[in-house]
C-alpha cells in the first residue's frame, strides 16, 4: 500500500487493541505484585504507567537515574538547529504523581534466581515480575581504534542529550568548505535518531549554512529504509551536500584515528574535523548482566508477552528486544509497553495473555518542512511477530509537497501524542 493514510487513527487502534482486554476488573484491582521497571524510556515509562492503572493495589517501582529523559525522535532537528535541546527533555513528575515510585539510581545487576536488582548506590529491590527497558549500549570494539572516550572527538549522538548537542557545536563550527562525515553500522541499531533523516537534515543545515561544505555518509549496508524516497529527495534538495556511499562502494568504516580526525575504510581515509560515528550496537548492559541477551547481544523475548525466553519472570522490551520485523523505534517501545503491562496484569490477575495486533510508524525529516514514513501492522499470535498482508504502507514516490508537509506535520502530532501520554 503506497497511500499517505492517517496516522492518527493507526496510533489510537493501536493503543485500543493493546489495552482492549485489560480494563480494570475486581481481579485486577485486588491483584498485588512487586514490578520493578529498569529504564525511563519510551517504553519503560509507559509500562509503569499502564501497569499503576490495571494493577493499583500492586508496588509499581521504577528503576531510572536521569531526572529527565531526552527524546531521540526529533533530535535531528537539534543537531541541524532547527529545535531547541529543551523540547526534547521531559520529567517524571506525572509518573510519581500516579503513585509509582521512582529511584533515581542505575541498576547494575540482576539476580533472575533470588529474583533481586542490585542497584549502584541503594539496597537490593526484590521483584515478582521485572521489566528490561534498557535502550542500547555500543560495540566500541567493533571499529578498530575505537573506545568510548572518543565520543567527544567522534561523537555518535545516539543517545540524545549532550552528545545531540556535541554533534550541534561540531557542524556550527565546521568552516565553510570542509566536509563533515558520517558512519553507518550495520543493522539493528536504534531508530530514531534515524541515519539518513539526519543526514537530510545535515545537507539542509549545510546547503544553507556552509554552502561550500558537504556529508559524505560512509555507510555498512547497500539497502535501508525509505531507500527510494530518501535518494528522491536527496536528488532534488541536496545534489551538491550529500554523497552517499554503500558497501560495495566501499562505504564501510573499519578504523578510525580520533587524534587525527579520520575514518578509513577498506581502501580509502576521510578526515574532518566533524565526524559522526554511529557504531554498531547492542542491547543496554544490564540486560546482559541479566542473562537475557543472547549471543547476538540482543534480547528473544515471547511477542505475546514480552516475556524473556532465557530467564522467567522477565521481560524485555524497547530497543534491546529481538522483535522483527517490528523495529527498535520509539513508537515500537511505547507499544510494547502496553501490550507487556497488560500481559503482566493479567498474569497477576490469574489470566492468560492474549495476542493482540501492533503498529509502528517511522517518521524522516528530509527538509525542516517536508517528511516522509513507512508503517508496519503485526500480528503476536502464534508465538511469533508477522507482518499482517495488506496493513500499513509507505510514503508515494513523486508526491506533492503539500503530501510531504502533511507528513511533517503528522510527525509533529505523533511527537506531541506518545510524549504526552507516557510522561505526561
Amino acid at each position: 500500500m503506497s497511500l499517505v493514510f492517517n496516522r492518527r487513527n493507526l496510533i489510537q487502534s493501536a493503543v485500543l487493541g493493546a489495552s482492549a482486554a485489560a480494563l480494570p476488573g475486581s481481579a485486577m484491582a485486588q491483584a498485588r505484585a512487586r514490578i520493578v521497571i529498569v529504564g525511563g524510556g519510551f517504553g519503560g515509562a509507559t509500562a509503569a504507567l499502564t501497569l499503576k492503572r490495571l494493577l493499583p493495589s500492586s508496588d509499581i517501582t521504577l528503576i531510572e537515574p536521569f531526572d529527565q529523559f531526552v527524546a531521540c525522535p526529533f533530535s535531528n532537528l537539534v543537531i541541524a538547529g532547527l529545535r531547541d535541546i529543551t523540547s526534547q527533555s521531559f520529567s517524571y513528575d506525572r509518573l510519581e504523581a500516579a503513585g509509582i515510585t521512582r529511584i533515581a539510581d542505575t541498576a547494575i545487576d540482576v539476580d533472575p534466581v533470588a529474583k533481586t536488582v542490585s542497584l549502584q548506590w541503594g539496597d537490593d529491590l526484590t521483584y515478582d515480575k521485572l521489566i528490561l527497558s534498557p535502550g542500547i549500549d555500543f560495540r566500541f570494539e567493533a571499529l578498530e581504534g575505537y573506545h568510548s572516550g572518543m565520543t567527544g572527538r567522534l561523537p555518535h549522538a545516539w543517545k540524545a542529550g549532550s552528545q545531540t548537542l556535541w554533534l550541534q557545536l561540531k557542524l556550527q563550527a565546521l568552516e565553510d568548505g570542509q566536509t563533515v562525515i558520517m558512519s553507518v553500522p550495520p543493522a539493528p541499531y536504534r531508530c530514531p535518531p534515524g541515519p539518513y533523516e539526519r543526514a537530510s537534515l545535515i545537507a539542509h543545515f549545510l546547503k544553507t549554512q556552509k554552502p561550500r561544505s558537504k556529508l559524505i555518509i560512509l555507510d555498512a549496508k547497500d539497502q535501508f529504509s525509505k531507500m527510494a524516497l530518501f535518494k528522491e529527495a536527496w536528488e532534488e534538495h541536496y545534489p551538491d551536500h550529500l554523497e552517499w556511499r554503500g558497501a560495495s562502494n566501499d562505504g564501510t568504516v573499519v578504523r578510525v584515528d580520533a587524534e587525527a580526525d579520520t575514518v578509513f575504510t577498506d581502501f580509502e581515509s576521510f578526515q574532518s574535523p566533524a565526524i559522526n560515528v554511529i557504531p554498531p550496537q547492542k542491547a543496554g548492559f544490564i540486560a546482559e548482566r541479566a542473562g537475557v541477551a543472547d549471543a547476538t547481544g540482543w534480547c528473544p523475548i515471547d511477542p505475546l508477552s514480552f516475556a524473556s525466553t532465557l530467564q522467567s519472570d522477565i521481560h524485555v522490551i524497547g530497543d534491546a528486544t529481538i522483535a522483527a520485523p517490528m523495529p527498535k523505534s520509539a513508537f515500537s517501545a511505547n507499544l510494547q509497553g502496553k501490550v507487556c503491562a497488560v500481559a503482566i496484569a493479567r498474569i497477576v490477575a490469574g489470566m492468560s495473555p492474549e495476542p493482540t495486533v501492533l503498529a509502528n510508524t517511522c517518521y524522516s525529516y528530509t527538509t525542516p518542512d517536508e517528511a516522509i514514513s513507512i508503517a508496519g501492522v503485526y500480528s503476536n499470535a502464534g508465538g511469533k511477530l508477522s507482518s499482517i498482508s495488506g496493513a500499513g504502507g509507505v510514503s508515494p514516490l513523486r508526491a506533492d509537497k503539500a503530501i510531504r508537509n502533511a507528513e511533517a506535520a503528522q510527525a509533529h502530532h505523533w511527537f506531541e501524542t506518545i510524549t504526552a501520554e507516557a510522561f505526561g
